[in-house]
């Protein structure tokens, strides 16, 4: 395995190696530490970071639910307390990932004049203010 430079599947991961592999940066990583209490990577000397198989799917989930699936970092941070609370948490797929994705689709539908004349609201105030 060293000779493909591929770890095996449970072998500890770190920052960096998680990182490219994610496409995201590492800073990125270590802010997912402070919004998602289940994302705790162990710490060793100089606070490097090794992180777990498990850490490694959760940070892979929400990786997918921000970057693909269009989630917001609350969303994900209540769909992570739902699945924490609920049983048999194996499943690292959300339960219901079309709920929350259609409701501010519906919610625009349903205000969408109010919203396009609060947005012409402000496009006016900022011309204005620019001209100025």
């Amino acid at each position: 395995m060293a000779a493909t430079g591929q770890k095996a599947p449970g072998a500890f991961r770190t920052i960096g190696e998680l990182s490219q592999e994610l496409g995201v940066a590492q800073h990125i990583l270590r802010y997912w530490e402070t919004k998602f209490p289940q994302l705790r990577p162990l710490q060793r000397a100089g606070n490097r970071r090794y992180y777990r198989a498990g850490d490694v799917e959760l940070a892979r989930t929400i990786n997918r639910l921000l970057n693909s699936e269009g989630y917001t970092v609350r969303g994900v941070q209540k769909l992570l307390r739902s699945k924490d609370g609920s049983a048999g948490g194996e499943d690292a797929s959300p339960p219901a990932p079309a709920a929350e994705p259609p409701q501010p689709a519906s919610a625009g539908a349903r205000a969408g004049s109010v919203d396009l004349a609060r947005l012409n609201a402000v496009r006016d105030r900022l011309a204005s203010a620019l001209g100025d």
